[in-house]
This record gives C-alpha cells, structure tokens and sequence, in this order.
C-alpha cells in the first residue's frame, strides 16, 4: 500500500439521533491510524456526497439505524454515480436486517457490519478494499 493514509467519510444519514456507534467507528478507524471526517447528524446523501468528494476521501461509511437503510444508500450510490465517484467506496452498519443485505450488495454497498462486528474488520476490510482501489487507480 501507498504512503498515504486512507481516507474516511463517517456520517449519519436521516432523522435517526443516534451517533453513539459512528463515533466509536470513526475513533476505532482513527486509532488504526486512518484519517477520519465525522459528518454528524442528520446528514442529507447530498451534503454526505459533496462532502466526501470535498474531503477526498476513499470511503464512506453510513451508520443507519432508523430502518431507512435501504433509501440512503441507495440515494448516496446513485449521487456517487452521477458525480463520477463510484470508486469510493461505499460500507455501512447499524441495525439492517439480513435479508436486506443482497440488496444492498446489488447497489454496490462494499460491506455492512452489524451489531457485534469487530471495529478490528471493519479496518481490515478498509485496508484490503482501499488497497485494491489504489491498485485500481493506479492503473487506469
């Protein structure tokens, strides 16, 4: 990998009020020695994409808990696309129920971590996925 240190947007779309677990995300990626931008609350897939693409980052990770899974990923993938950043990648966790997670698999949702995932996979799967994403730019 690179010198340069991977690059993550953590933000809380929607309504839901809850960033108790995005903070222990982004502190968890940021001990791993990650640079982290905590977007906070109730965060449109507009200002969550503007920000990404302003921030440069290589990933965005969206803690959902209010059920409205589903549409903000979705909306955040298809403003990615229209952007031309569909390279960033795309994670996310909270409460999403299982059989919701092809789905968003579908959409292009790199990995979503639920309740009880380790803070240590979601830094090795960002290390393994940015890596690859480097690759892939370097590439092209």
């Amino acid at each position: 990998m690179e010198d340069r240190r991977i690059r993550i947007l953590i933000a809380k779309p929607g309504m839901d009020g809850h960033d108790r677990g995005a903070k222990v995300v982004a502190r968890a990626l940021r001990d791993a020695g990650m640079e982290v931008v905590y977007t906070g609350l109730r965060q449109t897939a507009e200002m969550i994409v503007n920000a990404a693409l302003q921030e440069d980052v290589d990933a965005i990770g969206l803690s959902v808990l209010s059920g409205a899974h589903l549409h903000y990923f979705r909306e955040v993938m298809e403003l990615l696309r229209e952007k031309g950043a569909q390279d960033i990648i795309v994670f996310g966790g909270g409460i999403i129920p299982d059989q919701d997670l092809p789905v968003l698999a579908e959409l292009g949702v790199g990995r979503v971590f639920t309740p009880g995932a380790s803070t240590e996979d979601a830094a090795t799967y960002l290390r393994e996925a940015v890596a690859q994403r480097w690759q892939t730019q370097a590439g092209a």
